[in-house]
């Protein structure tokens, strides 16, 4: 069991853990029909997501195929992927000819998207975020689409509100957020237009231990220098279990999509996270701003009601987390840039 591991050895050891299927997923790809692919599988999650939905598919019984399509900058991450017997095309999605030539699938994980670099260059984000999703729909007009969003397109939300919730109005905060908001509008109109059906995903803060905004916060008290508190609260999930909630979503796909928020269980204070890294390591804290009455919050209570809550809870990551940063575990050196308040990435 996860949750009874002190210590996660190394890479090889936390990829494995990341792609472990809980049972709700082996049901899940037990009960679907049809191969599974992953577009835009070679982000930060995509690659044990793909690999999850393998191994899940295995301990079904279900021979299907499992696909992750990417440019691929890394050779060495399409043999890894080949080694877990996920096949692996190489495909620049926003290539209609490269698009039309991709096998079909009757499940769709839509990962592809652009955050990181977006300021300076709008016209490449929205065509990421906005334009390719229209591809995307058209072409696989006939699968089932799990989409991944994000809670930015909330903005905003009162501290005391316990989270936004998946109806709540729309207000998001700079270029990043607002492509987001298109990617969701865009698919929700093929959706309903061909009766695709679909999930949106808005996800906040998938975290692990190469990447995440635990591990911010961690190497900021590790190496001693303060902690924003601009964005002084947050929610965040283990990459595992939001990857299982993403791929159990798609026995719950609708038309017009259903919107599932996906997070952990508890409003988080930042400072009180790094308070908890500063006991862990030995080391004082110190802190830069204020925190305000709001910040970027999930509510996860729909999806908790399908899915279960997180088994991994956020004292087990603290403690993985720690001991990770402690002996210099590998990471992407990909700052979240949680405490963005204007939506600026």
């Amino acid at each position: 069991m996860q949750t009874e591991l002190n210590s996660i050895r190394d890479e090889a050891h936390l990829e494995e853990l990341l792609s472990d299927p809980t049972e709700g997923v082996v049901r899940a790809m037990q009960a679907l029909d049809g191969d599974i692919i992953v577009l835009g599988v070679a982000g930060k999650m995509g690659p044990t997501l793909a690999r999850m939905a393998k191994r899940a598919s295995d301990m079904a019984g279900v021979k299907r195929r499992v696909i992750g399509a990417s440019r691929f900058s890394s050779p060495e991450l399409e043999r890894r992927l080949a080694d877990w017997g996920v096949e692996t095309i190489r495909c620049d999605l926003l290539d209609r000819e490269a698009l039309a030539a991709l096998p079909d699938a009757a499940n769709v994980v839509y990962m592809a998207g652009m955050k990181f670099g977006s300021t300076g260059q709008a016209w490449r984000t929205w065509a990421m975020n906005a334009y390719l999703p229209g591809l995307v729909a058209e072409r696989y007009r006939a699968s089932r689409i799990a989409v991944f969003s994000t809670g930015n397109v909330y903005g905003l939300c009162p501290v005391s509100r316990a989270g936004s919730c998946e109806d709540d109005e729309l207000n998001p905060a700079g270029e990043y957020a607002m492509s987001c908001l298109g990617r969701e509008r865009i698919f929700e109109h093929f959706s309903r237009a061909n009766g695709t059906k679909m999930t949106i995903l808005r996800l906040n803060y998938a975290t692990e231990m190469r990447y995440g905004v635990l591990v911010d916060i961690a190497q900021k008290v590790h190496s001693g220098r303060p902690v924003s508190l601009s964005m002084g609260y947050l929610n965040t999930i283990w990459q595992r279990d939001a990857s299982a909630m993403s791929l159990e979503s798609l026995a719950h796909a609708t038309a017009p999509p259903n919107v599932l928020n996906i997070t952990g269980a508890e409003i988080l204070s930042v400072r009180k996270l790094a308070e908890e890294f500063g006991a862990r390591f030995g080391k004082a804290v110190t802190f830069e701003g204020a925190e305000s009455g709001d910040a970027l919050l999930n509510n996860s209570n729909k999806a908790f009601a399908l899915f279960g809550k997180p088994p991994v809870g956020i004292s087990q990551m603290l403690d993985w987390i720690a001991d990770w940063v402690a002996k210099g575990g590998a990471t992407l050196a990909k700052p979240t840039h949680f405490e963005e308040r204007a939506g600026r990435f």
